[in-house]
């Protein structure tokens, strides 16, 4: 029976080759848009996640209930950690991670590294393989080095890499490691990246670091006990913040902080290891939103359903073609259930075509897909268990909601009825039109989010940054030189040139420059009872004349003063808002009561030091000789971009022999703050563009079974004098009001969505009524145009033709 089936569905098929292709190639698209858009969520979702007891692993923050806004933060001071340890029994391991890079030299070879600083417990909270070594005394040393599996290669080949000698750093600075691990590479969604690891009593100036606690500057991870809650184990941390950070406590209830909702105007609080990657409050990552990620799978969602409405209006529309083919069969004895499971496994053969096709072309595109959005994901996600289940229920899901509906419909044809001529449907019209709004109702959704998120992603690039990013060359200086002594060798090297403009250097990059690491240093002191927390960035002279950006106060860093370098700053806006002083040019204030009191001699408005998905923070600069520049920034003229970066690595190359020159233009690499939201921006439109050629697709064919339905009518019309213009208009205006009823519902959907979103930026576009419209009318063209094809085909008919039968 089941063999008889099969051959009767693929006849079927092979007789209605049209319409088999539609529901094939519009299934095998939506299952391939759905494969890349669920593992591309799926890959963001999962970062971290690989770790063994996620669970029990959390990062430490502070929440601040400031008046003016509630804040959290990830920076730690140093002291912090061995405090929880030796306080808390609940924590079973805690450990620093303070990002670092520096040179590695092995017999006369440099390597740029990522060396991070930790403690010996990182190895017993994350779940890095160690290949070699043992994970209780690999840091057991101050002169202990685990290397990443990709460095050890880089450093020694083939040559064992287990006791041998490092060196670390240059100069004054360079330090003897020992390699005493090798750790697996970090997987692609692994939020810490590394290349290798030395103890964090490694840090500069760590003996300054170790007592102080109000310098914020690294993050902490805590491993709980198995028996630990987090919320318990929060609250019995009150008292700790009490004791550690009272002058905090004082200084907000002096600003009128009230406490909130958990009863805390200050804390100390933790955050799950699996929602890191998404907080950028504290994380200071560049993650997309995962409200971004969500939508990738309700997107997928979207194009699957609109794949199985197409299905399903296809079928219940062959249903009064085939209504003969089932009054017959029953009359011979079949079964209601047998016509049912025959139908449906019609359906399912088209299913499961579909299904495979999906999936040949969701693997034939993958390298196409990675390369074109900078996507991570590969073959290997598609074939693990969990994902060949998810794929299969998938198909089970679309072959019982696609092909059960439309068979079950078809399986309660009344014979006697059916070969009489008399076929009913319990308003199949309904239910046609119904799935039509829904398709076309959620392809205008996507599109009006689309468009909306490509605008606010635009806006984001195109705001004001407070400089001017244009004509300015970064630099990134590495580990291989010093920074400060190559900036003023080129400032001598470029002197007198003509294209020119001007020449700096700071500890910062703007923007993600060609090596694609970022810093942050914050201070936070106390100032007339107020709590002060801003940037504190090492800028060298001509740092404002390279950026453009003009003094409203004061005066700039000069080598006319020296004591510049010792113990003067320059502020921005905030940073003197921040203070309470409006006039601050000429006052004083201290970061430690027992350190360096630092005059304000210059302000300078407001700038974007790191990326405008986030408000502009208060920044204090400072000018020292003694610290390295990290970043120099070339000034040049418009018309000489392309040969003033040649001769900068020309020069580079003779000032830094060492060092690869990576430089990069600014404006470039500001862009690059945004790159998640552009990749998938770039992927929402694409998903957008397939669910409305879905949508028309299923629409062509609905119009297509229609017309035949509606051939003896069109003959009639004709045959009464009706033109061909009067009617198409007659044909595509059912269809047209089913698109403009669609449009009506997405509008107030997309609106509500898109404005709860963009409500995430302090910069952000405000929707414009004329892209609904916009879009509006493009749906109903596209619908127009699709139907009319058909409306125009059938007018065209002979009546003769139409009418022979009757």
């Amino acid at each position: 029976m089941f063999k008889n089936y099969l051959k009767i569905a693929f006849r079927n098929l092979w007789k209605n080759k049209g319409y088999a292709f539609i529901n094939i190639v519009g299934l095998s698209v939506a299952f391939c848009a759905a494969v890349f858009l669920f593992l591309t969520a799926y890959f963001s979702l999962s970062f971290d996640k690989f770790h063994k007891d996620k669970e029990r692993i959390f990062q430490v923050y502070f929440f601040s209930n400031d008046p003016e806004r509630a804040s959290r933060t990830g920076g730690m001071p140093f002291p912090i950690t061995p405090a929880l340890k030796a306080e808390f029994p609940e924590v079973e391991a805690a450990a620093r991670i303070v990002n670092g890079s520096d040179v590695i030299e092995y017999n006369g070879k440099y390597f740029d590294k990522q060396i991070m600083f930790t403690e010996p417990d990182f190895l017993q909270i994350f779940s890095f393989p160690l290949l070699k070594g043992n994970p209780q005394s690999a840091l057991g040393d101050l002169s202990n080095i685990i290397i990443s599996e990709t460095t050890a290669k880089a450093i020694f080949g083939n040559e064992e890499p287990m006791g041998k000698q490092l060196q670390v750093g240059l100069d004054e600075n360079k330090k003897q490691y020992i390699v005493t691990g090798v750790l697996k590479d970090h997987p692609d969604n692994s939020s810490i990246k590394f290349d290798a690891f030395v103890r964090s009593e490694n840090v500069g100036n760590y003996k300054g670091l170790i007592d102080h606690w109000s310098a914020f500057s690294h993050k902490v991870f805590l491993k709980l006990k198995p028996s630990v809650d987090q919320l318990t184990f929060e609250k019995r941390l009150k008292p700790f913040a009490q004791k550690y950070f009272a002058e905090s406590f004082t200084k907000l209830k002096k600003a009128g902080a009230k406490p909130d909702e958990r009863g805390d105007i200050f804390a100390i609080r933790l955050q799950n290891l699996k929602n890191v990657h998404f907080d950028s409050d504290i994380a200071g990552g560049s993650s997309a939103p995962v409200a971004l990620v969500y939508a990738l799978m309700g997107i997928g969602f979207f194009i699957m359903l609109i794949a199985c409405i197409n299905f399903i209006n296809l079928n219940v529309a062959r249903s009064f073609i085939r209504a003969r083919e089932v009054g017959v069969r029953k009359s011979l004895g079949a079964l209601k259930n047998q016509l049912f499971v025959q139908i449906w496994g019609e359906a399912g053969v088209i299913c499961f075509l579909g299904f495979l096709g999906g999936i040949g072309l969701a693997i034939l595109l993958i390298p196409a897909f990675n390369a074109t959005f900078q996507g991570k994901i590969s073959l290997d996600y598609i074939f693990q268990p969990d994902k060949i289940a998810l794929l299969t229920t998938l198909f089970i899901l679309v072959t019982f909601i696609a092909g059960g509906y439309p068979a079950w419909q078809m399986s309660k044809f009344n014979a006697v009825e059916v070969l009489k001529g008399k076929v009913s449907l319990k308003k199949p019209g309904l239910l046609r039109n119904s799935l039509i709004v829904a398709q076309f109702t959620l392809s205008s959704l996507l599109i009006c989010c689309t468009i909306i998120a490509i605008q606010q992603v635009k806006h984001l690039k195109t705001q004001p940054l407070g400089y001017e990013k244009e004509q300015v060359i970064s630099i990134p200086v590495g580990s291989r030189v010093n920074g400060s002594q190559v900036l003023a060798r080129m400032r001598n090297k470029l002197a007198g040139d003509p294209n020119i403009v001007s020449v700096t250097g700071s500890a910062v990059n703007l923007g993600v420059g060609m090596d694609r690491s970022t810093t942050r240093s914050v201070q936070g002191f106390t100032y007339n009872d107020k709590e002060i927390s801003t940037d504190w960035l090492h800028i060298d002279y001509d740092y404002f004349k390279t950026l453009n950006i003009k003094m409203l106060d004061g005066r700039e860093f000069s080598p006319a003063f020296p004591s510049d370098s010792l113990d003067r700053v320059i502020i921005t806006e905030s940073m003197a808002k921040m203070l309470g002083e409006k006039e601050p040019v000429g006052k004083f204030f201290q970061t430690d009561t027992a350190g360096v009191k630092y005059q304000i001699i210059g302000l300078v408005p407001d700038f974007n030091l790191y990326s405008t998905k986030a408000d502009k923070k208060p920044i204090t600069m400072y000018l020292s000789h003694s610290e390295s520049v990290g970043y120099i920034f070339v000034r040049v003229t418009p018309q000489s971009l392309t040969a003033s970066m040649e001769k900068l690595r020309h020069i580079w190359k003779e000032l830094a022999p060492t060092a690869e020159f990576i430089g990069s233009f600014v404006d470039e690499n500001t862009n690059a703050w945004y790159k998640e939201e552009d990749r998938l921006s770039r992927v929402f439109s694409l998903a957008s563009g397939i669910a409305i050629i879905l949508s028309c697709l299923g629409l062509f064919a609905v119009a297509l079974i229609v017309m035949e339905q509606r051939t003896k009518e069109i003959g009639v019309r004709k045959v009464l004098g009706a033109s061909i213009p009067n009617l198409v208009f007659v044909l595509s205006r059912d269809f047209v009001k089913l698109v403009v009823v669609a449009i009506l519902i997405a509008t107030p959907l997309a609106w509500t969505a898109m404005q709860k979103w963009l409500d995430n930026y302090p910069y952000r576009i405000e929707i414009s009524p004329l892209l609904f419209i916009l879009v509006g009318l493009g749906a109903v063209i596209v619908a127009v145009a699709t139907v009319s094809f058909q409306s125009i085909k059938a007018a065209l008919m002979n009546p003769v033709k139409s009418l022979k039968s009757e």
